[in-house]
């Protein structure tokens, strides 16, 4: 089930749909589910929107959605800062909540995705497991590929979730061999995602 509203550790797997998810819970792919108005982020550096990576139900009895964005090459264009947390050409925010000011947001309900709707698989972490610990996974601690890299002060960010780019449904380009990161600061409800590769 993908509506944990405990910040425990869990490691996650990706289930294709049989049918879009409409309702307010953790997913990868599809269109966005909004709990207010649309704030679709745009590139930064091509004006032209983000690609919808998924959606993180937040902890907490209130219904909190994270909304997760990521620039995408189009063939023949690179487009540079995908990685970085405030280069404009990734985006993770709240609602309630607010985007961060280093990218435009547009009024656009259903926009460019990843990929199909996936359902996210929750798995309650085993310290005993001696598996991959930078495996795909919400809430605890990140498990840094390249070493730390929390965004801006440390105090300010709760991480929410990491994605392996060995087992994520799409085929995002995190680099070679890459884990993505993403935070969120509970008072504002912006956030901040970055990638590392190997």
């Amino acid at each position: 089930m993908a509506n944990s509203t405990s910040s425990t550790r869990q490691d996650v797997s990706f289930v294709e749909a049989a049918e879009p998810i409409t309702e307010p819970v953790t997913k990868l792919g599809g269109q966005p589910v909004w709990l207010a108005e649309p704030m679709w982020p745009l590139s930064a550096s091509t004006g032209r929107p983000m690609r919808f990576i998924g959606q993180i139900r937040l902890p907490g009895e209130e219904i909190r959605l994270g909304y997760l964005f990521m620039t995408e090459d189009d063939p023949g264009e690179f487009v540079d800062g995908t990685s970085e947390p405030t280069g404009g050409e990734n985006a993770f925010f709240a609602q309630p909540g607010e985007p961060a000011d280093f990218y435009q947001v547009a009024s656009i309900r259903r926009g460019p995705t990843f990929g199909p709707d996936h359902h996210v698989e929750m798995t309650p972490y085993d310290p005993d497991d001696a598996g991959d610990s930078l495996r795909s996974r919400l809430w605890g601690e990140p498990d840094w590929l390249q070493g730390e890299q929390w965004p801006d002060d440390p105090g300010t960010w709760q991480f929410v979730a990491q994605l392996d780019s060995a087992d994520e449904p799409f085929g995002m380009n995190f680099g070679d061999e890459g884990v993505a990161y993403a935070f969120i600061d509970e008072k504002t409800g912006q956030g901040r995602f970055l990638w590392q590769c190997g």
